[in-house]
């Protein structure tokens, strides 16, 4: 396989979460970060928590701060070691982070943690302009009511450049544009946009991590979008969003 397996017991640098500035959990992924945090601190009240959900949290916060990089090897033995389980909920913790992209199951073998490929950004940034661009038209007639949002979203991401935390400043600007293309009303386009969250912030991460002036860039570009919102041009606003994507396309393509 090429890769190596992960060592028993909580890597000595396990994997990191942080709260968002506004508490909204849910939205920007961390309650699935907090589960990782219980487990890796095995904090009172773990056992409370169902096994699949501990290891499916715990192995997914991992590869998302690459603790487990894209070529690791990681074997269920060592997983249930690592979290406190059996095998049965690291069986079923590995068949959702393979359904999300994050690793390829091999019998027998374990699971291979999947590196991310030029197809892959590619693919992504694709689905992205073809979401966000149909939902920027759509969202126009409630743009009042999506600026308190945004703006909550921007200052999060504004904490976070302070903070020089990059994988939570990237699940900031996730959740901006979660909630456009939700505003936009189609819930199976919204979900579609959901699932591609964790691709999005594990190809950012190493870019902004190098060249963190890129959260800046970001910030005011976001801003700019929340001003065209209050204007009358429902033109420019998407214009607007093409732009950031176009941005946000050559800032991974130029990481590889």
């Amino acid at each position: 396989m090429g890769g190596s397996s992960v060592t028993s017991g909580v890597p000595e640098n396990g994997p990191t979460v942080s709260a968002s500035a506004s508490g909204s959990a849910l939205e920007l992924g961390d309650e699935t970060a907090e589960i990782a945090r219980v487990v890796v601190e095995a904090a009172p009240g773990v056992e409370k928590i169902p096994a699949a959900e501990r290891v499916y949290a715990y192995v997914k916060a991992a590869i998302l701060d690459r603790v487990y990089p894209g070529g690791e090897l990681l074997t269920e033995g060592e997983l249930a070691t690592a979290v406190g389980v059996s095998r049965t909920p690291v069986r079923e913790a590995l068949l959702r982070l393979e359904e999300s992209g994050l690793v390829k199951l091999y019998p027998k073998k374990g699971a291979l943690v999947q590196p991310v490929l030029p197809q892959e950004i590619d693919d992504v940034l694709e689905a992205r302009e073809l979401l966000e661009t149909h939902a920027a038209a759509k969202v126009w007639p409630r743009r009042k009511q999506l600026v308190e949002t945004l703006t909550q979203r921007v200052d999060e991401m504004r904490e976070h450049r302070r903070s020089g935390n990059a994988k939570s400043f990237l699940e900031a600007d996730r959740a901006f544009h979660e909630a456009i293309v939700g505003a936009a009303g189609n819930q199976i386009l919204a979900k579609l946009y959901n699932s591609l969250r964790d691709r999005q912030v594990r190809m950012g991460v190493p870019g902004i991590e190098m060249q963190p002036a890129r959260m800046d860039k970001s910030i005011a570009s976001h801003q700019e979008m929340i001003d065209a919102l209050g204007g009358n041009s429902v033109k420019r606003f998407r214009e607007l969003v093409v732009a950031h994507i176009d941005t946000a396309s050559a800032d991974l393509r130029s990481s590889r």
